[in-house]
């Protein structure tokens, strides 16, 4: 019998893939996170809570889709973003440094604070000014780029422009990119280099449709729909805004 995969950008089986499956999550960070060595790389991770909630009560909390720490005390924070907006921009900075700022709840001196790294895919495009798909925000010296004050590191993935040319180059994030943009309700014939690898071919088991209850394929199937109202609704106010400007 044939089996039939669920699309892994969705809201629950996102989560159940990297929230979940602490190898799964450590396989994927360490492939699309811009580390310079072996030595950089993670090596465990424990879950942290989404939820982070700001100092002043009347702001609104915001949860992010995968929260974790390492061995190091360097933490990760991971989302998969359907729809683009400038106000998600704002977000993702806020959460990093959110996360930043209250490791000071535990310890009392700032030379103790670790890195943030915030891994943002998004399955729009927003930088169509650029042909890249890649972008790593970081706090550098605007002459001497070599000069860096160590603290948020923000990755964005624009999802759609995403092509595997070279498959032996960073093959790890070609796999897995190529997983979250090639696996959908339609996938019949998995390809066998999917198979090969024991990451991904993990991450297809958990998106398999036998593996999720009625209800929750339902609130999988309102998911998708609520996705496509927003997108309607923002390009309508987009068409409308242009037509009127």
């Amino acid at each position: 019998m044939l089996k039939k995969y669920l699309d892994p950008k969705a809201d629950l089986t996102f989560k159940r893939v990297f929230g979940d499956h602490p190898d799964l999550v450590i396989s994927l960070l360490n492939a699309l996170l811009p580390f310079d060595s072996k030595e950089e790389e993670i090596e465990s991770v424990e879950y942290l809570p989404t939820e982070l909630v700001p100092d002043n009560p009347l702001r609104k909390n915001s949860i992010v889709d995968v929260r974790c720490r390492d061995n190091q005390g360097r933490q990760f924070l991971v989302e998969m973003q359907m729809i683009w907006s400038r106000e998600f921009t704002q977000r993702v900075l806020f959460n990093s440094a959110k996360a930043y700022v209250r490791q000071m709840d535990s310890k009392d001196d700032y030379k103790l604070l670790e890195p943030v790294y915030s891994l943002n895919l998004v399955n729009d495009v927003f930088e169509k000014d650029v042909p890249e798909y890649y972008h790593y925000y970081r706090m550098v010296h605007e002459l001497y780029s070599e000069k860096v004050i160590d603290g948020l590191h923000l990755v964005f993935v624009e999802l759609p422009k995403f092509k595997p040319h070279t498959f032996s180059e960073k093959k790890m994030q070609v796999l897995w990119l190529r997983y979250l943009t090639e696996i959908e309700e339609k996938t019949i014939d998995v390809p066998q280099e999917f198979l090969d690898n024991p990451d991904i071919r993990k991450a297809l088991t958990v998106v398999e449709e036998s593996a999720y209850t009625p209800a929750q394929l339902l609130g999988y199937d309102k998911f998708w729909d609520i996705i496509r109202t927003e997108k309607t609704y923002y390009n309508s106010a987009h068409r409308h805004g242009y037509a009127k400007g």
